[in-house]
């Protein structure tokens, strides 16, 4: 018999079964057609599961092969940074070097260049056995005549005690007031020809308010035990005897100053001290002819000349060196990408 012959009727005896199939049978059939169902769901839970565990291995292979990556970017920049890797961190310095300490900023008690820890990176860089000078690199306005005391005074300490470091001064932008009265404890001072040099001299500011305070009614109620406790009072008339005092503390401040310098600076000053020590400014090339620098230079030119040590070490105020160690790798990096641009821009041409 044909095939088609013997298929139908089987195809109608099925469809007539499942029609007229007791409902016993029509549960069981279900509960079987239902367990397969359940048996797929958690086969396809189980290969989503292994899906995403697989994606999560193929993500750590990844991270770890972007951490390879950069490693090997950070030592091929090291690299490219030759020296340069110990410029900046004493601690990683294992040279001979001319150390570098900063006075940046006004200085003044708790700032970033206070005379405490100032005083702390100029103690580091004489008690290194790698150092051949020190130069001080300022950029200041001044700030307190304390602070700038404290920091000429523990110069001319070390100087004494380590005689054969000879200490440099390097002026960048401005070295007025304080930050001059720091630069004359170097033996020698240098600064760009456009330095803006001077203003030795010392200042105290106030402002008058008992007319303003008049005039819109408020009442100075300050109580005071002594003569003189309320001192130069904004909110009442200046006293005379008390602006005769003020003026004789600057007077004798402005002394210390001028006499600091001149034990500085000695023979080489050209002009008294009414020329010299009246607050005002003068160019890197006008204080040359003053005396109160020796010459015109930079940190690098000073020393690659005077101190004969090209190798630069910045003394700054310690991190763990963990810091530094990022601290070079994040500096070496960038300075090797900027090097490889640099390239790429010139080969495009």
């Amino acid at each position: 018999m044909p095939d088609s012959d013997w298929n139908e009727p089987t195809l109608e005896l099925e469809s007539s079964a499942s029609k007229d199939s007791d409902p016993a049978l029509v549960r069981v059939l279900q509960s079987l057609e239902e367990s397969r169902g359940a048996e797929r769901a958690m086969m396809e839970r189980m290969a989503k599961q292994s899906l995403d565990e697989q994606r999560r291995t193929r993500r750590g292979r990844n991270l770890f092969r972007l951490f390879i990556v950069l490693y090997l970017v950070t030592i091929t920049a090291l690299w490219m940074s030759g020296d340069e890797w110990e410029e900046g961190s004493a601690s990683l310095s294992k040279k001979p070097h001319t150390a570098v300490v900063d006075i940046q900023g006004a200085i003044m008690p708790n700032s970033e260049y206070d005379a405490e820890t100032v005083i702390e990176n100029l103690d580091d860089a004489f008690k290194d056995k790698n150092t051949k000078a020190v130069i001080l690199r300022i950029n200041s306005p001044g700030g307190s005549a304390v602070q700038s005391g404290m920091i000429y005074d523990e110069v001319q300490r070390l100087r004494k005690k380590y005689p054969k470091i000879p200490v440099y001064a390097a002026l960048e932008d401005l070295c007025a007031s304080g930050g001059y009265y720091i630069a004359s404890s170097a033996q020698e001072i240098y600064a760009n020809r456009a330095t803006l040099v001077g203003s030795i001299g010392v200042i105290m500011q106030g402002f008058g308010l008992e007319k303003m305070a008049e005039h819109i009614g408020l009442e100075d109620r300050t109580l005071t035990a002594g003569d003189h406790k309320a001192f130069l009072s904004p909110f009442r008339p200046q006293d005379p005897a008390e602006t005769a005092h003020a003026k004789k503390l600057l007077g004798s401040i402005h002394k210390q100053f001028s006499e600091a310098v001149r034990k500085g600076r000695g023979d080489r000053l050209k002009g008294d001290d009414e020329a010299l020590f009246n607050g005002l400014v003068w160019t890197g090339e006008e204080a040359k002819g003053l005396g109160l620098v020796d010459g015109l230079g930079t940190v690098a030119w000073i020393a690659r000349e005077k101190a004969k040590v090209e190798k630069v070490v910045t003394f700054s105020e310690p991190g763990t060196v963990m810091e530094q160690l990022l601290d070079q790798m994040a500096e070496g990096s960038t300075r090797a990408m900027a090097n490889l641009r640099a390239k790429q821009l010139y080969m495009g041409f």
